[in-house]
């Protein structure tokens, strides 16, 4: 992914995912690792397919919560990217999940549904839903609340250069 920086210099956040969408842009190297599927993007709003494989498993035999949950902030996440002006990054201030089912090999694809709720100057806050897509439609398995911190370029106050990831789990 840093290879391809120089490549997203000077494009907004959705442009950026559009060119992942297109092929112009490489994916980062996560989607690969836990064999997401596809990718859909717009102004505020991305999906992310998965199918459950056999080394997402835990011990217990279901897919793991931190598969399950990466899934779903990738969603929200990639959500608030489709908001951002060129040169603006973000970062996690949060991440809620709420497991409500299991997911198994038997769940067929998984399509993970990322909004925006708010986007303000420096907070954005998303919401993602986990949808069995062999469900009856709307039927959701996971939801999630992200919490993002908007990190502008010329960030003045030491607060606004977090460098540091914090994520919660309930369960």
């Amino acid at each position: 992914p840093m290879a391809a920086l120089p490549l997203m210099a000077g494009l907004t956040g959705r442009e950026v995912l559009q060119g992942m969408v297109d092929g112009l842009l490489p994916y980062p190297p996560i989607g690969a690792t836990l064999d997401f599927e596809g990718f859909e993007v717009g102004d505020d709003f991305v999906a992310v397919t998965a199918r459950a494989q056999d080394f997402h498993y835990n011990p217990i035999g279901v897919v793991h919560g931190g598969v399950i949950a990466t899934l779903l902030d990738t969603a929200a996440g990639c959500a608030v990217h489709a908001t951002l002006d060129a040169g603006v990054a973000y970062t996690s201030l949060d991440l809620v999940t709420k497991f409500l089912r299991p997911m198994t090999l038997d769940s067929g694809r998984v399509r993970a549904e990322g909004r925006v709720l708010h986007r303000g100057s420096r907070t954005a806050l998303a919401a993602a839903t986990l949808v069995d897509t062999k469900a009856v439609k709307g039927t959701t398995d996971d939801v999630v609340t992200d919490t993002r911190q908007i990190l502008h370029p010329a960030a003045t106050h030491e607060h606004d250069r977090v460098l540091l990831e914090v994520v919660t789990f309930t369960t």
